[in-house]
């Protein structure tokens, strides 16, 4: 392996373990201002019952011994208990519960927003000023346009409503393909017009110009010189786009009905259940590092003209 390769990556470790740092102690620190706290909604809870609870999660300690003990464990996964949840269940248990359910439904949606993105945006970029590309544009923008949540009420009422195609909630496979081809409409439109604007930008140099005066086919052109060059900004763009519709969209799996960790997001806040919200947060955080840090070893081996520093 490149020496340059891999002191780059330990460097982005080193960086990815400051980020880690700062978003724990944010995290932690901002959950500590917010007025109340997860045992002021229970009805009829008596000051020594609120002390025992207190010292059963350790929140009776010091601000700062409760900082360094949960950073310190924050690190290694491990996020506590539950507040809310019946059973005193581990925090990390209910993210990975949810979390196969979400990345099921995300790697597809990612997948399909990757794959469609590229070829539409190619033909956008190839049929320039065309009805074809104006079509292209006109659905890309009105996918960015239009909430998420507006998109599966429309898909709710058609397939689930009017023509019972599909069924309405997450239980079964065909109750995913909804929310799947939900999520991918943003992402789809995004990696649409960035792969638009590159291959244009592409099309525009001379050693495309040099391969069409060659009388090169359309599709070796395409593929060989003109897209490998021009995905470099949608590889940079994929990496957090793929971690964030991976970790579920909230709103969407929430009217889907998908026991992902969108819901439990949702339902953290609602109940105040602290050691959740911090723990999505988190694992949200690791999950962005991770991609990033492949999207930028893929934009090396896609362009080995790019340093990687």
């Amino acid at each position: 392996m490149d020496k340059k390769l891999i002191f780059y990556i330990l460097k982005r470790l080193l960086l990815a373990f400051v980020t880690v740092v700062i978003v724990i102690t944010v995290t932690f620190f901002a959950m500590q201002l917010i007025p109340g706290g997860p045992f002021t909604s229970e009805k009829a809870v008596s000051p020594e019952t609120l002390e025992r609870l207190q010292a059963k999660y350790g929140l009776d300690q010091p601000i700062i011994v409760q900082y360094f003990r949960y950073l310190q464990s924050a690190l290694v996964f491990d996020f506590g208990y539950s507040i809310k949840s019946r059973g005193a269940r581990k925090v990390i248990d209910l993210i990975i519960a949810g979390f196969r359910f979400s990345s099921a439904t995300g790697l597809i949606a990612a997948s399909i927003a990757i794959v469609f993105g590229i070829l539409l945006g190619s033909l956008a970029a190839y049929k320039h000023n065309t009805w074809v590309d104006k079509t292209i544009m006109v659905f890309s923008t009105a996918s960015v346009a239009v909430p998420s949540f507006v998109i599966s009420t429309i898909f709710l009422y058609l397939f689930c409503v009017e023509w019972k195609i599909l069924p309405a909630n997450g239980d079964t496979w065909q109750g995913f393909i909804l929310p799947t081809i939900t999520l991918s409409f943003s992402p789809m439109a995004y990696i649409i017009r960035l792969t638009r604007s590159s291959t244009l930008d592409v099309l525009n140099s001379d050693y495309i110009r040099t391969a069409n005066a060659k009388g090169l086919s359309f599709s070796r052109v395409l593929y060989k010189h003109s897209l490998r060059n021009s995905l470099t900004p949608v590889i940079t763009y994929a990496g957090p786009m793929i971690a964030f519709i991976i970790t579920g969209s909230l709103v969407v799996e929430r009217i889907f009905g998908i026991p992902g960790i969108g819901r439990d997001y949702v339902s953290s806040i609602t109940n105040r259940d602290y050691p959740i919200i911090m723990g999505l947060t988190i694992f949200l955080t690791y999950l962005v590092i991770i991609m990033v840090l492949i999207s930028d070893i893929l934009y090396k081996v896609v362009n080995p003209r790019v340093e990687l520093e």
